[in-house]
């Protein structure tokens, strides 16, 4: 069985609204060798949808981009990609799968046929599975930065604490910090 790994950007003040985080080379570097240590994504329809309409045209080089930007398009175009949602059921983008019926049991199938783990990559998705005690590691990416505004991570809140261990903290030259933390158990 892999691991359910959520990964974000946020700031400071845990934001996570995507055009708030630096977008830089380095940036999407750290979130390329994320993906590329994984076996499967994980969305939400929202960010899914957002990503369709981006991403794909960058790798075919419709759309310029420094060559971190693309080298992370390219190899998104070919990782499986799974989307959930109750409103959708064509997800034509390259790789792509619905994942439909019971969340729970949904998620808990993929992480059982991914042993190379799952990276979660949608902050309202990631708070109904941390709900479901399918959330297994953290990965964020803490942006220097204090916006003053939404939406934040878990703004929908969890019934009660989780208690985390940190497994590595590494700054950035950007002044980004990627946290590494662990979720304790029990």
């Amino acid at each position: 069985m892999g691991l359910l790994t959520f990964s974000l950007n946020l700031t400071l003040d845990g934001c996570v609204d995507h055009e708030e985080g630096i977008a830089d080379d380095e940036t999407h570097a750290f979130f390329t060798s994320l993906m590329e240590d994984c076996g499967a994504m994980l969305w939400g329809r929202a960010t899914y949808e957002m990503m369709e309409n981006y991403w794909p045209a960058v790798a075919r080089g419709d759309v310029g981009a420094p060559p971190a930007v693309h080298e992370w398009a390219v190899k998104l175009e070919i990782k499986p990609k799974y989307v959930v949602s109750t409103t959708r059921t064509d997800f034509r983008w390259t790789n792509s799968h619905h994942i439909a019926g019971d969340l729970r049991s949904g998620v808990q199938k993929l992480k059982d046929e991914t042993p190379a783990g799952v990276l979660l990559g949608s902050g309202r998705l990631a708070a109904e599975l941390d709900r479901l005690g399918l959330i297994d590691e953290y990965k964020f990416l803490i942006h220097p930065r204090i916006t003053g505004h939404g939406p934040t991570l878990y703004q929908s809140g969890l019934p009660n604490t989780r208690r985390l261990e940190l497994v590595s903290a590494k700054p950035l030259s950007n002044g980004a910090v990627s946290m590494h933390y662990r979720r304790v158990r029990g």
